[in-house]
């Protein structure tokens, strides 16, 4: 079985393991990050059964991604992450798996195997939906920081649409029963507005993540014409999780790390059991 070779290292974020580690270690650290580099609590609490996480370069978003992974720290880890992004590409199937490992400057992160095989209804095997996608890869090397051996199951989303992320959560829900795991929703907000304008819309997409609301999470973005492109991630990881509070960690956009007139929003959510 041949492994997927990453797309976007050197791009995204840095092409070898020295300037990665660095890199994540900085996002920590930075004004707009948690403030410090987290230890693995082996015997967390583990109340933490989803996120939502940012996926742009690492110098913009990666501050607001490192709260997610500090929580997750604190919280002790799951036996699996899965992973679920949206398909910018537009390849492969609408709803995603692979059984590929990841390769990452970090190492080899693994595919749940049998996670993978209860999938296959809407959620199928093809590994050309994930070839060229970054929305999943730039979550790895985190987990690998804070894990070297950890497990994923990827999930491309192509489609989008409530119908989509509701028969998609069903699948996963059955496929996690008897697993420990954390779901992870890789997205933006608003895509290249004014600040403010970024703000407002967000806010009122974020409101409805907070409320545990996924039909509201797709309402808003239709009818306030968020440029989200993570909505149907988002959902089905509501959908799926069965979570009962939610916690913004923080918000944030690209003009708070380089001025710009137009931004890109980045906001890190955990649920908790």
């Amino acid at each position: 079985m041949t492994a997927r070779h990453p797309a976007v290292a050197g791009q995204f974020y840095p092409g070898n393991e020295m300037q990665v580690r660095a890199e994540i270690e900085a996002a920590f650290l930075s004004p707009l990050g948690p403030g410090e580099v987290p230890e693995v609590v082996g015997d967390g609490r583990r109340s933490i059964v989803g996120a939502m996480v940012p996926h742009a370069g690492w110098m913009y978003s990666g501050p607001v991604a490192a709260h997610v992974y500090a929580a997750l720290a604190r919280d002790g880890l799951p036996e699996t992450f899965i992973i679920i992004g949206p398909n910018h590409h537009g390849a492969g199937a609408p709803v995603a798996t692979t059984t590929q490992d990841f390769i990452t400057p970090l190492g080899l992160a693994t595919i749940d195997q049998e996670i993978v095989r209860r999938l296959g209804r809407y959620v199928v095997d093809d590994p050309s939906a994930h070839l060229f996608e970054h929305s999943i890869e730039v979550q790895v090397p985190f987990l690998q920081y804070l894990d070297e051996d950890v497990s994923i199951v990827p999930i491309s989303m192509g489609a989008q649409d409530p119908h989509t992320a509701a028969e998609t959560a069903a699948e996963i829900r059955n496929a996690v029963a008897d697993r420990d795991v954390v779901i992870l929703a890789s997205t933006d907000m608003s895509h290249y507005v004014p600040p403010e304008v970024a703000r407002k819309k967000d806010q009122a997409v974020i409101d409805k993540v907070l409320a545990l609301d996924a039909t509201g999470v797709y309402d808003e973005v239709v009818s306030r014409n968020v440029t989200m492109c993570g909505y149907g991630p988002v959902m089905t990881m509501l959908m799926a999780c069965d979570g009962t509070k939610a916690e913004l960690l923080q918000y944030a956009n690209s003009g708070d790390v380089m001025p710009m007139q137009e931004v890109v929003g980045y906001a890190g959510i955990v649920v908790r059991r």
